[in-house]
């Protein structure tokens, strides 16, 4: 590329060709007149052509002028519209979200309404995922996760802490058997899922926190997603370990309910905002983030 003169002089010449004047050229930079009399005159000698000529008072473009600022006009509009595209960019538009299927299903999307009431311009794309978001390579804007706030080198921003207790359906607390003490799970189906990679982590773990022994935790359905459990649990299959988060509008609604038996233990795990450093600088994650430290009242139960 052959070697450009410098920008200044450039913006000088093109505001001075535009207005035909030093002076309003002068006051549009913000600069002294004799600023830009000595840029443009440095800009004529690296070019070696008279770029404007200078009668009495009067000022005019020179041909060679004339030929010169029809460009470089075209150039810095184009690079204005560009930096307002890179603005808007980063202000509206698209934001991705990487979430777990079953926060995203059962916590995020219901709410994501409220967020775009706040923030029209902005389009949440809400990918489901369970793999660690690498957002060096990846188009994420910013991450939801279930963990103990380990991802070195990001931002990491405890949203909510939760508890854990069963939950089944209205109708199988009807049609029994009784689900009176964490006994009587010994007559039911318990419903597992994949959370802490062992499926029966959850349950055997809540049985020992209760102090109930003697009860087979190994049995029951197994749901790789923690959403499909608590779905399985709303149509009256079995007896689901529910977090809190995930439950709370099905309990609401009435489509689940919490049994007598249903002790709270707190979980030892935190549901974490995670985006890059740099990422909190742009105002549609600022938006985002806002919103979500909102609505999970800063790390205790969201609503």
């Amino acid at each position: 590329m052959a070697r450009l003169p410098p920008l200044n002089a450039l913006r000088c010449f093109e505001a001075a060709g535009r207005h035909v004047s030093f002076t309003k050229a002068a006051r549009e930079l913000n600069v002294t007149q004799a600023a830009v009399s000595h840029q443009i005159k440095a800009l004529e000698e690296a070019l070696g052509v008279a770029l404007f000529r200078r009668q009495n008072r009067a000022l005019a473009l020179t041909e060679a002028g004339r030929a010169y600022l029809a460009p470089i006009s075209a150039a810095f509009q184009a690079m204005a519209e560009a930096t307002e595209r890179l603005r808007r960019r980063d202000s509206e538009g698209t934001l991705t979200v990487s979430v777990l299927p079953s926060f995203g299903s059962k916590w995020l999307v219901p709410r994501l309404g409220r967020f775009r009431d706040l923030h029209p311009a902005i389009d949440v794309r809400v990918s489901a995922s369970y793999h660690l978001v690498d957002f060096a390579s990846e188009d994420v804007d910013v991450a939801i996760r279930f963990g103990q706030g380990e991802w070195p080198g990001l931002h990491v921003e405890r949203l909510m802490t939760e508890d854990q207790f069963p939950v089944c359906s209205p109708a199988l607390l009807r049609r029994g058997p009784p689900l009176e003490s964490a006994e009587d799970l010994k007559r039911h189906v318990l419903l597992h899922d994949m959370w802490f990679g062992d499926p029966h982590e959850g349950w055997r773990s809540w049985l020992a926190a209760v102090g109930v022994e003697g009860l087979d935790w190994r049995h029951g359905p197994v749901f790789s997603d923690s959403g499909m459990a608590i779905q399985a649990a709303i149509d009256g299959q079995g007896v689901a370990l529910g977090r809190e988060a995930l439950v709370r509008d099905d309990l609401a609604a009435g489509r689940l309910v919490r049994p007598p038996i249903a002790a709270k233990v707190p979980s030892r795990v935190a549901y974490w905002l995670v985006c890059p450093r740099e990422a909190l600088a742009r105002p549609k994650v600022r938006a985002f983030h806002a919103w979500i430290v909102g609505q999970t009242a800063g790390g205790a139960e969201g609503g």
